[in-house]
C-alpha cells in the first residue's frame, strides 16, 4: 500500500502520518518509511545532530501494525488506540537520510484488544523493538475529552 491506500484505512494524516508504505506478508505489516531531514519532530531534536526520537519510533511501529487489523477498522466507525507500549528498547539511532524498515506481527488478539511486536531496523541494524497493544474504540469516544 502507498501514502493513499494507507489513508483510506487509517486514521492518521500529514504530518503525523508516519508510513510511505506497508504491506501484509505472511501475516507481518512490512513498512518503510525515508527520513529526509525535514520532518516536523526533527525540528530540535538535536541542533546539528537530528535525531528521529524514540518516541516516534514507537508510532511508526504502531502505525504499522495498524495495516494488520485493517479488515476490522473498516466500515466499524472505530480508531486504534494504544492501550500498552512493554518491553521498549532502542539500539540504534535513526538520522536523516535513513529509510526504517518496520515489521510488525500480532501475537494475539481478543476483541476489542489486540497485541503485536514489532521491530524498526535500517540496512538490517535492528534500531527499536517494542510490544504493543491497542484497543479498536469508537471514533465518537475519542472525541471532546478523555476516556
Amino acid at each position: 500500500m502507498n501514502r493513499t491506500e494507507l489513508e483510506k484505512i487509517l486514521p492518521h494524516r500529514p504530518p503525523m502520518l508516519l508510513l510511505d508504505e506497508s504491506e501484509v506478508v505472511d501475516g507481518e505489516a512490512h513498512g518503510r518509511l525515508a527520513i529526509h531531514g525535514d520532518e516536523f519532530f526533527l525540528q530540535g531534536h538535536f541542533p546539528n545532530n537530528p535525531i528521529v526520537p524514540g518516541v516516534m519510533q514507537c508510532e511508526m511501529l504502531a502505525q504499522n501494525c495498524c495495516v494488520l487489523i485493517a479488515g476490522k477498522m473498516e466500515g466499524t466507525g472505530k480508531t486504534p488506540l494504544y492501550t500498552g507500549l512493554d518491553k521498549v528498547r532502542f539500539k540504534s539511532s535513526i538520522r536523516p537520510g535513513d529509510t526504517i524498515d518496520l515489521v510488525c506481527r500480532l501475537t494475539r488478539e481478543r476483541a476489542p484488544f489486540y497485541f503485536a511486536e514489532g521491530e524498526a531496523s535500517v540496512n538490517g541494524r535492528l534500531c527499536c523493538k517494542a510490544s504493543m497493544s491497542f484497543a479498536l474504540v469508537d471514533a465518537t469516544e475519542t472525541k471532546g475529552g478523555e476516556r
